[in-house]
Order: C-alpha cells, then structure tokens, then sequence
C-alpha cells in the first residue's frame, strides 16, 4: 500500500501469482483456468466484506462527485447516495473498480470500463449547509467550475469514519485548498 492511497477493494490487476499456493493447496484437482475464476470469485466476495466493514451511518446524503470517461469525451457529474451510508458507495456497474482513500482522506473510486475510465469523488454534506449552498455546488460541478474550495465548503470527507474502521490516520487539514478534484 502506497502513502498517497489507503486500497479498500479492487478488481483491478489481480495477480495470480499472489493467490496460486493457497488456490492450489486448497483446489489441487482444478486447472490453472479454474483457480484464476475462483480468485475472482473469492475477491468479488471480499467486497460484501468491505460493504460489511463499511456499513457506517452518517446524517446526511453523500455527494459523489464524477469525472466520467465516455465514448464522446470526459464530462463532469454528480449524484446523491440518499442513505447516507458509506457501504452504498461501494458500489459499480463497471468492468474494474477501485475504492481507495487518498493523502487528503478522500474516498474515491476509479472504476474501468469500455469506453474509459470514470473517477469518483465521495462526501457528505455537512451538517447545518443550507439546501441553496448545495443547489450552487451542484450548478458548479455540472458545468465543470467547482474548486476544491467550493467542495470543502459545502461538504466533508469521509475517512474519519473510514480511518476508524481501518486504523487509518488522515491529515487534520487538507493539503491543497485549491486543488482540483481530479
């Protein structure tokens, strides 16, 4: 694991060379084919656990923040997890997917598919923001103008919680203010 990213679960580069002497001491009569299913089987369950590990409830919505790879060029977008609970973040319907918590404790997710690569950026509202305060943030991400500023002003990073669970530990204050979100 790398100082700059906190991996929570991938499907992303799966070596097979990490699993092979558990896979054929456990499974000797299957092939090297079959072992190499099993061990995206067993790491797609692996996800459930980290939904598990994740089922965290926070007061309000998270915002995710997209930079979505299509066919026709990248676009900027966002979308509201209404539960408000971590574990639903956890969730694509791409090829590849990587959750991981960045230097800044951010949740994120890259996640691979035909037509490129989408990243997510996951925060809750904070407490106490009015309805117009989120309304203007949204504007701003849809038309590709929202700032680091403009996020952190409206809404706080998840890997408090996350850190938690892990025994992660998070820098109090972010780095750089006005960094993009990606």
């Amino acid at each position: 694991m790398s100082e700059d990213k906190h991996i929570i679960w991938s499907n992303y580069n799966l070596d097979y060379e990490d699993w092979k002497d558990d896979l054929e001491a456990e499974y000797p009569e299957k092939t090297d084919d079959e072992r190499m299913e099993l061990m995206a089987e067993i790491n797609g369950e692996y996800l459930n656990d980290e939904r598990t590990n994740l089922n965290l409830q926070l007061s309000q919505p998270i915002l995710v923040i997209a930079d979505l790879g299509r066919w026709n060029g990248r676009f900027q977008g966002y979308e509201e997890i209404k539960s408000g609970n971590i574990a639903d973040c956890l969730y694509s319907d791409t090829d590849y997917s990587t959750w991981y918590v960045d230097k800044l404790g951010d949740l994120r997710c890259d996640a691979i598919h035909h037509d490129g690569t989408n990243h997510y950026l996951y925060r809750t509202y904070k407490d106490g923001v009015s309805e117009q305060q989120i309304d203007r943030l949204k504007e701003k991400i849809y038309n590709g103008t929202a700032t680091r500023t403009d996020i952190t002003r409206v809404t706080r990073r998840l890997s408090d919680e996350i850190g938690k669970v892990y025994g992660w530990n998070f820098p109090q204050r972010a780095a750089h203010q006005n960094e993009m979100t990606r």
